[in-house]
């Protein structure tokens, strides 16, 4: 399926260009263990009301729920075919990919008609009206469906929100949770929800998705592809991301600075941070928070000798800096000093 048109201010996390949204996939690649285990539910009729699907991002968790839900609203009686694909020319499809099935409400940070940037959390006042769909019976008595992308953006009070409906959920309700680390939700959701966890996709089923794209998606030069493979860790989303020759040029900038972390050239460091200071720089920080775990990685590695002390002391840079990365990102904070401090940081530790 072809990207949608989008309006210049239909922006959500994880967007880029020319590149279909989950929802608008209609195929999975790897995960069909996960798929079959929905498949079998739904085919026995014991569908449990709220799965909690963990992950790295960018592996398919989206894209496998959205997947169920095409499913279940195709067929609101119940029945149909075995597993989860729906018809290509099922109108359930452009429903959900324009989000307008009446059926399925989506939870997630996007920006709204007039407004410059995303917001940093889901609201509470966002849960609660997204959870009207489920103050009265589906329109055509089947299921109605929730899908939370993702749950770590979710404030507290939202969190309370949705827990308060997992614990007395409506029939045939079916909220599909999506979580990067599950292990930092609150207990209480987790305890009420099945929990399916996603593991990173292998080199070649990245590049099926990769070389399946559909146009305007430039296919990548076989050297190009192989980069992005090496260092995306099983997920699509970063291995599209360092296909973009402007993150891959800024990727290349961060580990040249890293390996010279003991004497920081504080010009380049400086101008690097003003790159990712910018308000379409999202998805750049995150490759750039990816490049630095990547460099302490293979730091503990290479000096795994030496006295714990000193491997303590660049683990701890590590943590510092990625609970200052969170923060910026959760309040919107300025990342320069985010960047600097790093540098600073690391300097001292070498």
């Amino acid at each position: 399926m072809k990207p949608v048109d989008r309006a210049a201010d239909d922006v959500e996390p994880g967007d880029l260009s020319g590149i279909p949204r989950p929802r608008e996939t209609l195929g999975l690649v790897g995960h069909g263990a996960a798929a079959d285990a929905f498949a079998a539910a739904i085919a026995a009729g014991r569908l449990h009301h709220a799965w909690l699907i963990g992950g790295a991002p960018g592996i398919g968790k989206a894209t496998l729920a959205y997947r169920v839900a095409r499913r279940l609203l195709a067929h609101p009686a119940g029945g149909g075919p075995a597993g989860l694909d729906v018809p290509a020319d099922d109108a359930v499809i452009g429903k959900v990919a324009g989000l307008s099935h009446p059926n399925l409400v989506v939870l997630r940070r996007h920006r709204t008609a007039g407004t410059k940037t995303l917001p940093t959390k889901i609201s509470v006042d966002m849960v609660r009206r997204a959870l009207d769909l489920f103050a009265s019976t589906a329109t055509d008595s089947g299921w109605r469906v929730c899908i939370l992308d993702s749950a770590e953006d979710l404030n507290a009070n939202a969190a309370n929100a949705l827990l308060k409906v997992l614990e007395e959920p409506p029939p045939r309700a079916l909220f599909l949770i999506l979580s990067h680390q599950p292990g930092r939700l609150l207990p209480t959701i987790r305890s009420r929800c099945r929990v399916l966890m996603l593991r990173p996709l292998s080199p070649a089923a990245v590049a099926q998705v990769v070389r399946g794209l559909p146009e305007p998606f430039p296919q990548p030069d076989e050297a190009a592809l192989a980069r992005a493979l090496a260092q995306c860790e099983g997920s699509v989303a970063r291995a599209l991301a360092m296909l973009d020759p402007v993150t891959a040029g800024l990727v290349a900038e961060i580990e040249t600075l890293l390996a010279r972390a003991r004497t920081p050239d504080w010009g380049r460091v400086l101008k690097l941070a003003e790159t990712l200071a910018g308000r379409d720089a999202e998805a750049r920080f995150e490759a750039a928070q990816d490049a630095v775990l990547r460099f302490v990685s293979a730091e503990i590695d290479r000096r795994r000798d030496e006295p714990p002390a000193r491997l303590a002391a660049l683990v701890e840079v590590a943590d510092r800096f990625g609970r200052a990365a969170r923060e910026a990102a959760i309040y919107n904070l300025d990342r320069r000093p985010v960047m600097l401090s790093l540098f600073g940081d690391l300097a001292e530790v070498a």
